[in-house]
């Protein structure tokens, strides 16, 4: 059976760019794992493109990391004109419904450390015209807006007005990497559905970037979403498979019995180490399998694989408007 995916993040935008910042690849077919020819083994695909940038980069390319931020994005729209046969840019669930009525998958733009927008709330307005609707505070680094989960440190007062401004323009926040400081920070003040696009349970695997029990609830309680994350290192020690990933999910089942709360956020070519038996986008149909040999209902998995998505986007696009 093929299912339809919608997967909250990938760094596949950085992975098609080289050091030089020209193109290193195609989205229609490349050797990273996420490709238009394997998204076409799904039923349906709509992908979260994040433009992903910390400080360290101006050394890492030789460049300032604005132009980083500014050639990956010009790059990846590149990439979607060229495909758009195929893929089609979307911002809300309508278009993202029309895309898939039309045979084509969908592609929404999100912002992974907003260092290459010189961490300024004011840069988000123009963003978010161009189709921005997801964005965090930051990576790994500390920052002006906030500390992350390896340095710890709550939010800053540009980092309240960073959260007030997304919220304002319906782009959804998203605290996959912030520190638990200033995750509860967001959580005091946050006025709209609050997401974690790439994390798993820190009951199942004890690690920073993972959430607690408290943490998943008060997601859930904003009416918000998580996104299971496949890189091995978040998913538990030693050798990762399927069944890994399955706990992940069982856990946070547990907390939310009624998986609406629960979706994707592969983290694809945005990690170096996989669960064994998944290679690209293309293997979420195994998984899916594997998930209802362990007992999960065909409908929780639709939810976790689309719905529970496409939910948080109506709900912030929603909160925009009131």
């Amino acid at each position: 059976m093929n299912w339809s995916v919608f997967d909250l993040h990938c760094d596949t935008a950085l992975a098609l760019l080289g050091q030089d910042l020209k193109p290193a690849g195609m989205l229609r077919s490349n050797n990273g794992h996420i490709d238009l020819e394997r998204a076409g083994k799904l039923d349906g695909y709509a992908q979260c493109f994040a433009i992903f940038t910390y400080p360290g980069f101006s050394e890492g390319y030789g460049r300032p990391v604005t132009e980083v931020f500014d050639a990956a994005l010009e790059n990846l729209h590149r990439e979607l004109m060229k495909n758009q046969d195929s893929i089609v840019k979307a911002d809300t669930p309508e278009q993202i419904r029309k895309n898939a009525q039309n045979g084509k998958m969908s592609a929404i733009l999100t912002l992974e450390g907003p260092a290459g927008i010189g961490y300024d709330p004011s840069r988000l307005e123009h963003l978010r015209k161009i189709g921005l609707r997801i964005s965090t505070l930051g990576w790994n680094e500390q920052n002006v807006l906030s500390g992350s989960n390896q340095t710890g440190g709550g939010l800053t007062d540009l980092g309240r007005e960073y959260v007030r401004e997304c919220q304002r323009l319906g782009i959804l926040l998203d605290v996959s990497h912030l520190s638990d400081e200033g995750f509860w920070d967001v959580m005091e003040m946050t006025q709209a559905p609050v997401i974690a696009s790439h994390s798993n349970s820190r009951a199942v695997c004890n690690h920073p970037r993972n959430l607690t029990d408290e943490m998943f609830r008060a997601i859930c309680e904003t009416g918000g979403t998580v996104g299971i994350n496949l890189y091995s290192a978040f998913l538990g020690e030693g050798k990762t498979t399927l069944d890994t990933v399955c706990d992940h999910i069982f856990h946070f089942l547990e907390l939310n019995p009624e998986g609406n709360c629960i979706s994707l956020g592969g983290d694809l070519d945005g990690c170096d180490s996989l669960p064994a038996g998944f290679t690209g986008i293309d293997s979420y149909n195994l998984l899916a399998e594997h998930m209802l040999r362990r007992g999960v209902g065909e409908k929780t998995i639709r939810n976790i694989y689309w719905n529970n998505a496409m939910g948080v986007m109506e709900r912030a696009v929603c909160n925009n408007e009131k």
